[in-house]
């Protein structure tokens, strides 16, 4: 057994009322606190495998929204016209191709749960935080729009104060949210920037 039981309740949930994982429930949790994602809205989702945030997205934006998903991972696809899934590596990604190939002007909101590969050589860790941030940034500035909001995975280590202060510059509110869902001893959080300032 690794660091955290498996089957906690979260995990059994997802699996009674049909969601792909148990990170729906954090996605939920943000969407009920800060009420962000709308009917109607085009959605980004990083790191969509297995693709439980792209099930409660499609609840809220329902047929008349759009959702794009990007990830390394095989996703398996969804019956729906209006949610596409795209293999690849979101640090090599050119988004605007993407957008220009869905007729996607931007993105309302853009949600991340992206957990780097651990190596346990916390230099080596700290390096790939960073450039997944970057990576991140770099699709946000390129495909949010102005007064749109990003939902991201990050996680309490020496890059976080960094990656918060930055978000600080872009949006015009940013907030540290860690659902119930997420495992207490986990370092993970939740860093919400809700309006994009102006470029």
């Amino acid at each position: 057994m690794g660091r955290f039981p498996r089957k906690d309740k979260f995990y059994l949930k997802a699996k009674d009322e049909g969601f792909r994982a148990r990170s729906a429930y954090k996605l939920l949790e943000i969407q009920k606190r800060f009420q962000l994602i709308k009917s109607g809205d085009r959605v980004l989702d990083l790191g969509c495998s297995p693709g439980s945030f792209i099930q409660v997205i499609h609840r809220i934006v329902g047929e008349k929204g759009f959702i794009v998903g990007i990830d390394l991972l095989e996703t398996e696809s969804f019956p729906s016209s209006n949610v596409v899934i795209r293999k690849g590596d979101v640090c090599e990604i050119d988004i605007k191709s993407i957008m220009e190939e869905y007729g996607i002007p931007s993105f309302d909101i853009i949600t991340s749960d992206i957990s780097p590969n651990i190596s346990g050589i916390r230099e080596v860790d700290e390096e790939n935080r960073k450039r997944v941030y970057e990576s991140i940034k770099k699709i946000t500035v390129a495909g949010l729009k102005t007064g749109g909001h990003l939902i991201m995975k990050c996680f309490f280590t020496e890059s976080f104060i960094p990656i918060k202060n930055d978000l600080k510059n872009m949006f015009k509110r940013v907030v540290v949210f860690k659902p119930q869902a997420s495992r207490k001893i986990s370092p993970e959080v939740y860093l919400i920037g809700m309006s994009l300032k102006k470029s």
